[in-house]
């Protein structure tokens, strides 16, 4: 991660603007996984009012990297403050497409993650499980979008840092780890 040398500001402004966010709607239907996601266009639209009422901006720009394909998410503060990461992939298909869905996958991805927000019910999935007692407990329900963690966990583990909430950090780093 790059930062700027204070992130007083930003880190205030992220603050307010992460408690006014709710999580990312799954509006958008995986047939693959037979399941529903969050795309990058619920992901915006979780961020985007509450980071324009705390002066906090965002971009966005394509990288490659040994072959790997991704984004640099810069996260910006009206004070100047900043800080930055990169996430990529191993594209699977190699061509314009592949390139194309491989960076929109990074973008939705860097964006929830520097944004600190979840997809619609992963909350509700954690809070779940944790009120079953052990005797009961199954295997968690995994969505697209931990299967998604999982994939880029295995592909690179220095993705499990973009995860904040040490819960679903652990439970991806587990799963990973299968």
């Amino acid at each position: 991660m790059n930062k700027s040398d204070s992130l007083k500001e930003l880190a205030g402004a992220l603050c307010k603007a992460q408690e006014a966010m709710g999580g990312a709607a799954k509006g958008k239907a995986n047939p693959f996984f037979k399941s529903k996601y969050a795309d990058l266009g619920a992901v915006i639209q979780a961020i985007k009012e509450p980071f324009a009422s705390n002066g906090l901006s965002y971009a966005q720009f394509p990288i490659e990297n040994d072959g790997r394909i991704g984004i640099e998410t810069i996260l910006m503060h009206s004070s100047g403050e900043w800080l930055s990461q990169s996430f990529t992939v191993q594209l699977t298909k190699q061509d314009a497409q592949g390139a194309g869905s491989a960076i929109t996958y990074c973008r939705r991805y860097g964006l929830q993650a520097v944004a600190g927000i979840p997809s619609e019910d992963d909350d509700g999935n954690s809070a779940s499980q944790a009120q079953q007692t052990p005797q009961t407990q199954q295997a968690p329900q995994l969505s697209a979008n931990d299967l998604g963690w999982i994939k880029a966990v295995k592909a690179d583990p220095k993705v499990l840092e973009q995860l904040t909430d040490a819960t679903y950090k652990a439970l991806i780093k587990r799963e990973a780890a299968k």
